[in-house]
């Protein structure tokens, strides 16, 4: 592909990731209008959340796998045809089971877009050159971002729409994106015996499935110590320790285990699960606290994050650019941790009265750290193993970085419910008031409460929201000790496809050499043998004639 046809399949791998992250936001603004519309309950309203959630994550290392043995262009068409029907069905469902059954489906897709735009990007480009194409995708991912609520709630305050258009209206977005990429993405297709690993990956879903149930209801459909908690634990590490033998043995395992062995892939790991957990889990509770402490709604809630998303696409662009100039990459992951945990310690300060503005500048701290973090991390791991595992790599990070995400969550939410609870029955108290089921009190019934009761719950909640930045900065911390010790290595100037191309034909160098080798020795042995047959021949006496022969 020339330069400007990598280009122009860049534009339509971006506009399949934005139609990927805004169906993640989009519906936020209009789940609390669906559930009562198909007479749904509070347990259906998580699960529409969590279904989406648990396909994606448990599917990203499958499509990653998959496509480092099969046409990543036909993988990608795949993940957003899948998306685009969960999402045409979601839109036609009439009950909550059915929407929740779509919205699997919408997470098969959502799981394959997440990691293959990465990989392709990945065969398109060096990882040197890599870096200056960080800028849009961020900038991609913070608009989605930014927009998925504001169009989610416009739709769903329009009456000719209604919400059903939340799902239809990324419909005609992912049919382009589609389209754009069968006529611009021309990869070579790598042909070579597959063999799929279908035991690993039914184990690997199954276990990370299980998983997620864990940490996403625990706390909130069941209790921490209760005993459908343990065993979905132990169910889940089972699961999970059979697939890590059967990947073990596997001829092509879905998560190939060698990957390991590389100090930078490890600790990228490491880093991600970190990442994961202080970022989504601390982002989900700051529009929590904008709406609850602050009194903002939903849309003003979502501007107030601006700062942060701005700070990740300036951060994101520049270090991308000087990556691509100067070839180094790990001193902008180190000054990247240091940033997103000085922000996560200065949000650790906010409570119920902080000045905006301060906040707004404490998120941006936070989000120039980001920015720096998220994608060079993969960067990293993609610059360090071999062509043959860029897919598997990429979609590994992704995986553990979903997965601490829905850790993040469930934790961080655990302990901002037990400190609020806490806070809230100190409040009352001082007042002299009976503090029996208050600590319960929330979004949807916090209007309801008297003026005074209402003022404390805010309170708390803002107070509350404090610890959980701090949580989330020593957990940064972390991210930071295991980017220190990651090797920097070299930037590569070829890309995915051309490190493919190179091995090959390095190995097909080796087989024609010694093919050669062996050629050679045959006609050697046959020349000694013709040398040596006129003398046999004449019935001279030669006593060495055995030992030569």
């Amino acid at each position: 592909m020339t330069h400007r046809q990598r280009i122009e399949a860049l534009v339509g791998l971006l506009l399949g990731m934005f139609v990927a992250f805004l169906s993640s936001t989009i519906v936020s603004n209009a789940l609390p209008v669906i559930i009562p519309a198909l007479h749904g309950t509070q347990d259906q309203y998580t699960w529409v959340v969590v279904a989406t959630l648990l396909a994606s994550t448990a599917t990203t290392p499958i499509w990653g796998k998959f496509s480092d043995l099969v046409s990543k262009k036909l993988l990608v068409q795949l993940a957003l045809a899948v998306f685009t029907l969960g999402s045409v069905l979601a839109g036609f469902s009439h009950t909550v089971p059915m929407l929740i059954g779509a919205r699997v489906i919408q997470g098969l897709g959502l799981g394959g877009l997440q990691a293959l735009v990465l990989i392709v990007i990945a065969a398109m480009f060096s990882p040197r050159e890599r870096g200056r194409y960080q800028g849009p995708i961020a900038a991609v991912m913070a608009v989605a971002t930014i927009a998925g609520p504001l169009i989610g709630g416009v739709i769903v305050d329009t009456s000719w729409l209604g919400w059903r258009w939340t799902f239809f209206a990324c419909v005609p977005l992912a049919v382009v994106a589609m389209l754009v990429i069968q006529r611009t993405l021309n990869l070579p297709i790598v042909r070579r015996k597959v063999q799929i690993d279908y035991l690993g990956a039914t184990l690997i879903a199954a276990g990370v499935s299980v998983l997620l149930i864990w940490v996403t209801l625990a706390g909130k459909s069941f209790e921490w110590t209760s005993a459908l908690s343990f065993a979905l634990v132990i169910g889940s590490i089972l699961v999970l320790a059979l697939a890590v033998f059967v990947e073990s043995k596997a001829a092509e395992p879905i998560i190939p285990l060698h990957l390991f062995r590389d100090r930078t892939t490890t600790l990228a790991t490491i880093a991600s699960i970190s990442v994961g957990v202080a970022l989504f889990g601390s982002a989900v509770f700051l529009g929590q606290y904008f709406q609850i402490s602050r009194g903002y709604s939903p849309t003003i809630a979502g501007l107030l994050s601006l700062p942060m998303i701005l700070g990740s696409m300036i951060s994101s662009g520049v270090s991308g650019a000087l990556i691509t100039k100067f070839g180094r990459w790990k001193g902008f992951l180190v000054g990247g941790a240091v940033f997103m945990s000085i922000g996560f310690f200065l949000l650790a300060t906010i409570d119920h009265t902080t000045s905006i503005v301060l906040i707004g500048a404490y998120l941006l701290v936070l989000g120039l750290g980001m920015g720096c973090v998220m994608q060079n991390l993969v960067l990293a791991v993609q610059n360090t193993v071999a062509a043959k595992d860029l897919g598997s790599a990429t979609s590994t990070v992704s995986f553990f970085r979903s997965l601490g995400g829905a850790a993040g969550v469930s934790v961080l939410g655990a302990v901002l419910s037990n400190h609020v609870a806490s806070l809230i029955a100190k409040g009352l108290a001082a007042l002299g008031i009976d503090t029996g089921g208050m600590g319960a009190a929330g979004l949807n019934n916090l209007n309801e409460l008297p003026g005074p009761i209402q003022e404390i719950v805010r309170a708390s909640y803002g107070d509350a929201t404090a610890r959980i930045f701090l949580v989330s900065a020593v957990i940064s911390v972390l991210a930071f000790v295991a980017i220190i010790f990651i090797r920097e290595v070299k930037l590569r100037d070829e890309s995915g496809l051309e490190q493919l191309a190179s091995t090959a034909a390095e190995e097909s160098g080796v087989a024609e050499a010694i093919a050669g080798q062996v050629l050679t020795s045959e006609a050697l042995n046959a020349d000694t043998l013709e040398a040596d047959a006129p003398e046999s021949a004449g019935g001279l006496s030669d006593p060495l004639a055995p030992q030569r022969a």
